[in-house]
Order: structure tokens, then C-alpha cells, then sequence
């Protein structure tokens, strides 16, 4: 139940050891709480609220320092420096979202939704706009909806992911090259604006 090791994702097989950078992210529990099994990976995002991306822009702006170009990118470079001490003065934020390896006595539930709900009482963040949905009809109805909401929201978001909720049904889909059969992307729209 002691966080041991992160890395980044990199291309899909090996990525960077982001271990003493992901240590400094306040919101990612050290140790998690609860009945936890001996092993398990937790797959997740950094991420920068935007309000405290617009606060660290400010701050760089008045020392003199180039300012960062949005969020995404920001927390990115972030986790990626050699100091883990310009990690920690960054304003970083962890949502966890997915299952990689476990040990034998990982009792994750049946479905993504169970594994999600033993992710909360473990102590990580869950992105609150996660929904359980039925169907088709159910699926596209939210994603207009968050596509309205997404504006408004403390975080940058490019589309919705649909996973499929069971696990026997994601083991029996797999995998093609790095990406999972059991789930799609369906991205938004490209923001305009009209600038002045």
C-alpha cells in the first residue's frame, strides 16, 4: 500500500521514471488507506488546474520568466524536470483513472466502475465527472453535455473516454499494438475564438 515507483507513460512499453517528481504531487496519496493488496499499479494523469496554471504564469510573468503556453503542457514539463524541486513549486494535481498490473489478492471488483470506487476509499482523486452509462443514447447525451460544460471547468479536457465496464469483457477484447480495444476516444470539437 506504499507508493515504491511512477513513470510516464513514454511510448506505451517504456516510459521516463518520474518517481521523485510524482512523490512532490499533493493530491496522489503516499500510501493508501483501506484493505490494499500487495501489489498494484494505478494508472492515472498530472494535471494543472487552470486557475492555479493562471497564478504560476502571473508569477513567472512578474520575476521576468517566459510563461508557460497552457496547462496540459505545463504539467507535462513539469513532471518531466531533473530538480524534483521545480516539480514541487509547481501547483500539480493527480487524477486516477485506470488498472495496470496487480498482484493475486487485488480485489478490484468485477467492472472499471468497482475498481474506480476502491480507487476513492484508497484515497486517490477520481475525476468527478466520471459516469456510469447504459448505452449509446446515454453515452452521446453526455458527451454534448460535457462539451457545454467544458469551458467552465477548473481543467482541460479534449473529448470523453468509453470504456467498456467489465473486466472479463476488456480481457477477452485486448489489445492492438498500444491502445486497448475496450476503449474510445471521442473527441470534442476544436475550440475557436475570436480574438481581438
Amino acid at each position: 500500500g506504499k507508493f515504491v515507483r511512477g513513470a510516464t507513460r513514454g511510448d506505451g512499453s517504456e516510459g521516463e521514471d518520474a518517481t521523485a517528481n510524482l512523490l512532490t504531487v499533493k493530491d496522489g496519496p503516499h500510501a493508501l488507506t483501506g484493505k490494499t493488496p500487495a501489489v498494484i499499479e494505478v494508472r492515472g494523469e498530472v494535471y494543472m488546474a487552470r486557475e492555479d496554471f493562471m497564478k504560476l504564469n502571473a508569477a513567472r510573468e512578474k520575476a521576468g520568466e517566459p510563461v508557460f503556453a497552457n496547462p496540459r503542457n505545463s504539467a507535462a514539463g513539469s513532471l518531466r524536470q531533473l530538480d524534483s524541486k521545480i516539480t514541487a513549486s509547481r501547483p500539480l494535481r493527480f487524477f486516477a483513472y485506470a488498472l495496470g498490473e496487480r498482484s493475486a489478492d487485488a480485489d478490484i471488483g468485477k467492472t472499471h466502475w468497482d475498481f474506480l470506487q476502491h480507487l476513492k476509499a484508497w484515497g486517490f482523486h477520481v475525476n468527478p465527472k466520471a459516469k456510469l452509462l447504459r448505452d449509446i443514447d446515454d453515452a452521446l447525451a453526455f458527451h454534448g453535455a460535457l462539451g457545454e460544460e467544458r469551458a467552465g471547468l477548473d481543467y482541460d479536457i479534449d473529448g470523453v473516454v468509453y470504456k467498456v465496464n467489465r473486466f472479463d469483457w476488456q480481457d477477452t477484447l485486448g489489445m492492438v499494438s498500444r491502445a486497448p480495444r475496450w476503449a474510445i476516444a471521442h473527441k470534442f470539437p476544436a475550440e475557436r475564438a475570436q480574438t481581438v
